[in-house]
């Protein structure tokens, strides 16, 4: 999982990359709310942390800016600012979490888990955990709790996103699953604005999920239409 760290404070900032880098996440950082903001579209982060107090941008506005492109990626707030008022308006710009510093490192990474737990579960339908449920693409064993996939002996590190496009073909077995359901459900907007976020992200999950990507059995395009796993 890839997770964008935008703070001014350089030893924060690299010393909190190194941690979770430790716990095998990707990182990302930014300086500043515009670094974080043009960094979100470049890299596509999974889950993005955001001091409040930069300069150029303050967390708030990189906030709502990121939850304009991106209305499901998880946020969460870390900030020396601790009044009730702070909280309260970083939970309502779309923040999942807020953790005010000085932090312990375990507990930010323990928050990063608890979040992601939470949106993971956030499209469940059927009431039987089925975000977190293992299931098998011919022979691909996808592991939504430990977001990876395994085939053979190889092990594969999927995003967030990665598990809920492979949850949404895998759900609608032969069924052609058109553009506009992935927008909805895989990044929780009614369109995407710029129409070849879709495809790009599919060729990039192509890469790692397909034993060969140029000619694939588990992402299949319909085109004019959308995307099919038969099974």
């Amino acid at each position: 999982m890839k997770v964008l760290i935008a703070e001014d404070d350089d030893h924060i900032r690299e010393g909190l990359a190194e941690v979770l880098q430790g716990e095998g996440y990707q990182t990302v950082t930014a300086r500043n709310g515009q670094e974080a903001l043009d960094l979100f579209g470049r890299a596509r982060p999974d889950f993005v942390c955001l001091d409040i107090m930069m300069p150029v941008m303050d967390g708030y506005e990189a906030c709502r800016r990121i939850r304009h492109a991106d209305a499901g990626v998880p946020v969460i707030f870390i900030s020396a600012k601790s009044e009730e008022i702070d909280r309260v308006v970083g939970l309502e710009l779309g923040a999942d979490d807020f953790i005010q510093k000085p932090f312990g490192v375990r507990e930010v990474i323990a928050r990063i888990r608890a979040v992601t737990r939470r949106c993971m579960a956030a499209p469940r339908t059927d009431g039987k955990g089925e975000a977190w449920t293992a299931f098998d693409m011919g022979d691909l064993e996808v592991l939504p709790s430990e977001l990876r996939a395994r085939r053979g002996g190889a092990t594969i590190d999927l995003s967030l996103r990665d598990i809920k496009i492979l949850q949404l073909l895998h759900r609608h077995k032969g069924e052609v699953v058109d553009r506009n359901r992935f927008f909805d459900e895989c990044w929780n907007m009614d369109y995407m604005p710029n129409s070849r976020t879709l495809d790009q992200h599919i060729a990039q999950l192509r890469k790692r999920v397909e034993r060969d990507p140029k000619n694939p059995a588990i992402i299949r395009t319909v085109h004019g239409a959308g995307y099919r796993w038969e099974g």
